[in-house]
Parts: C-alpha cells; sequence; structure tokens
C-alpha cells in the first residue's frame, strides 16, 4: 500500500490534486505528474526524494485526477500555471521534477521566470524539432481525428501503455488509481497537450540557450516513444544542463527507481 495520501485544493477555480511529505521545509520540491499516469508515479522514489527535500506532488490540471481546463492544454500555458502552482502552495524556490510532459512545462516556466526555481529535472518528454517521437505517442500527436479515439475504452490505452512498463511490478493501488484517472473520453480531451507540440516546441527551441536554471535531464536509454535524442538535444542546447541516462525504457521512475532517485536528490545537493 502506497504510503501516497492525496488531497485537493482549488488554484485558479480548478481543483488540483496533489500530496505532501513530512519534515522540514528548508529544502522544498515540486513534483509534476507524468502522463498517462498521476503523482503516484512518484511512489517507488517517494521515501527516497522526501529524505532530501519537502516534496508537493501535483496531478497537472487535466492529468491525473485533476480538473481539466483547456486552455492550460498546452505547454507552455502550463509553464505558467506551475507557477501558480508553486505561488499557492508558498513554495519559495523550489527544485521542480517534471518528468515526461512535464519537459515542455517546466523548461517553459523556467525560460519565463529565470529566478523562481532552484533546479528543473526533465526527461522522457518530446523537444527535438523536427519532431522525433515513436509507437504510439507519434500516433497520438499527429492523428488528424480525434473520433476513433474518443471511441475507444479509456482504460485500455492507458492499460497498455503501463503494461509496457519493464522491471517493475506496479502495486495494484497504484495500477488502480492510474486506470481510474481516465474515465468517459477523458484521454482524447487531454490530447490537445501533446497536439501542441508542431507549434510549440519550435517556441521552445529558441529559448533553450536563454534558461538559466540549473537543468538535469534523465532519460531511458531504451525508450521506444520519446528516444533518446530529445534528451541530447535539450542537452546540448541548455547551458550548463547534466544529462543522465538510464538503462531502461520510458518510465525511468519506475524502471529504474533506485538510479532515478539517486541522480534526482544528487542533482538537489550539487543546487
Amino acid at each position: 500500500m502506497s504510503e501516497i495520501k492525496t488531497r485537493f485544493r482549488t488554484i485558479d477555480g480548478i481543483s488540483i490534486r496533489y500530496t505532501e511529505s513530512d519534515g522540514p521545509r528548508d529544502v522544498e520540491a515540486l513534483l509534476l505528474s507524468p502522463w498517462p499516469e498521476s503523482l503516484y508515479a512518484f511512489d517507488a522514489t517517494w521515501a527516497k526524494l522526501a529524505d532530501h527535500a519537502h516534496l508537493i506532488a501535483v496531478d497537472l490540471p487535466g492529468f491525473g485526477h485533476s480538473e481539466l481546463r483547456e486552455d492550460l492544454l498546452s505547454p507552455r500555458a502550463m509553464g505558467e500555471f506551475i507557477v501558480r502552482i508553486a505561488d499557492e502552495f508558498g513554495l519559495v524556490k523550489p527544485h521542480v521534477v517534471g518528468p515526461d510532459i512535464g519537459t515542455s512545462a517546466a523548461l517553459f516556466a523556467a525560460a519565463a521566470h529565470p529566478d523562481r526555481f532552484r533546479s528543473v529535472t526533465v526527461g522522457s518528454g518530446g523537444a527535438v524539432i523536427p519532431l522525433q517521437l515513436g509507437g504510439v505517442l507519434e500516433e497520438w500527436v499527429l492523428a488528424e481525428d480525434l473520433a476513433p479515439y474518443r471511441a475507444m475504452g479509456p482504460k485500455d490505452v492507458v492499460t497498455v501503455a503501463i503494461n509496457s512498463i519493464e522491471g517493475y511490478d506496479l502495486p495494484q493501488d497504484v495500477r488502480e488509481d492510474y486506470l481510474a484517472a481516465y474515465w468517459g473520453e477523458r484521454f482524447a480531451d487531454q490530447m490537445p497537450y501533446v497536439r501542441a507540440y508542431p507549434a510549440e516546441l519550435p517556441v521552445l527551441a529558441g529559448l533553450l540557450p536563454s534558461i538559466t536554471t540549473p537543468v538535469q535531464i534523465i532519460a531511458g536509454a531504451k525508450d521506444p516513444v520519446v528516444p533518446v535524442a530529445n534528451a541530447e538535444y535539450l542537452h546540448d542546447n541548455l547551458p550548463g544542463s547534466r544529462l543522465t541516462v538510464l538503462d531502461v525504457g520510458h518510465f525511468t521512475w519506475e524502471e529504474d527507481a533506485p538510479g532515478y532517485a539517486e541522480a534526482v536528490t544528487t542533482w538537489w545537493r550539487a543546487n
């Protein structure tokens, strides 16, 4: 049974699900949920990360069990909302951990607010222009018609995704939380976020050299949906960034939880 216990808070009129660790707040970290999972994605690393910082983990608006608002379903808009989340929780200068869809949003936030975050850890998220994506993610980004996805059982889509996690057996309560987050047409309703990549990632590319916040990129060497070229591109274009490549697939935070937690906490200690 996971030690994570969730609550809800209204931020800018939106119901946001979150969880918070115990302990002092001399070091703070804001963790952003990946897609199509939820904040329980950090279950395997929670205890280790909580030894090093006071943690706030959130389901980003529209994802996990947080309320959806259409105008936030793009990386740039989500980046601004990440700052609002930090403000709402009184996080003065937190570390940010934003894997997967959090990658582009966290980098947009760091570009627009250069002194807001102590450091940023990203990875497993699309970044390269022209797009270098694989598997179903490429289909989701480039599909001309969302009708087939609206007709599909959303839990079937999520089951396929989480069943691709290798080397880690999801606890049953975590699996159930992931599946419960995707009811009705919710999965299709979230797709505009990644479908904004072709328009917004070129904008982000122009901002990368100006980002002064320390950035670590964690990638899976065997990631079939977000090839490691995306992480290498970020590393090449972010001054002073660090690239950590783990010998796993897409879900680095679960497939190599000890390695992921070690990379994150080492980065925190250095920054």
